[in-house]
């Protein structure tokens, strides 16, 4: 695994990457102590998906540069970790709906990535506007799916994921409409930053250039020649 790592060229920020694993390591055997095993299976989960990603990668060999692979994972933390373990949703009221911006950006930008590496080959003709429109539904497609497994969560290991329990605890009132405010707010949020991405996306296909996504592009071509190169 310290292989593929490395390969993974990710040792410029391999410090903070250190730093997150080791917190990790650190809280497992306190949850076990514990015995809370919901957030013992957001530490597992928070794992698997970081080093899931990191096999993915190696798998398809498609690498994200640094500083991608650092927030991905960062966001990752972020998003199971900080926000399951260390309630960071209910201590902070803007940290869910941040990183679900952040999300659409993100999620946005890497459905962007698919269709336009089978554009940059010749293997794929389309306006583009669809191939921007793909980035949009990408994004929305995995943000629904997220809203499903906070559900799913909720349902079968009675989390509170969606904030639609203890209302009166939480919020100091109650409201049966607070599980679809929190659901609803995050696809809006979702849909927003997907469509940032996309117009980004669709511009800098018009144009060539658009304020720091060239920028981004130019260095996931640079990992990923054999991606991007028509010759390929």
């Amino acid at each position: 695994m310290l292989k593929k790592i490395k390969n993974l060229k990710i040792n410029k920020y391999s410090l903070v990457t250190f730093l997150i694993l080791i917190s990790l390591v650190i809280a497992f055997p306190i949850t076990v102590w514990e015995q809370n095993w919901i957030n013992l299976f957001l530490i597992t989960l928070t794992f698997l998906l970081i080093f899931g990603s990191w096999w993915l990668q190696d798998r398809y060999r498609f690498y994200l540069p640094g500083e991608l692979q650092l927030l991905l994972v960062t966001f990752i933390y972020a998003g199971v970790f900080l926000g399951g373990v260390g309630d960071f949703y209910y201590r902070f009221w803007w940290f869910d709906s941040l990183l679900h911006a952040i999300s659409g950006l993100g999620l946005g930008f890497i459905g962007f990535l698919i269709p336009y590496s089978l554009y940059k080959t010749g293997k794929l003709k389309a306006e583009p506007f669809f191939i921007a429109l793909f980035g949009f539904c990408f994004a929305l497609s995995l943000g629904a799916l997220w809203e499903i497994f906070e559900f799913l969560m909720d349902q079968f290991l009675g989390t509170n994921m969606q904030k639609a329990r203890n209302l009166e605890l939480i919020y100091g009132y109650f409201d049966t409409r607070l599980g679809v405010l929190d659901t609803m707010y995050d696809l809006i949020l979702d849909t927003i930053g997907a469509l940032i991405a996309s117009v980004a996306g669709y511009i800098y296909l018009k144009k060539g250039e658009f304020f720091l996504f060239d920028e981004l592009i130019e260095k996931v071509e640079k990992e990923n020649p054999e991606y991007f190169n028509a010759e390929s």
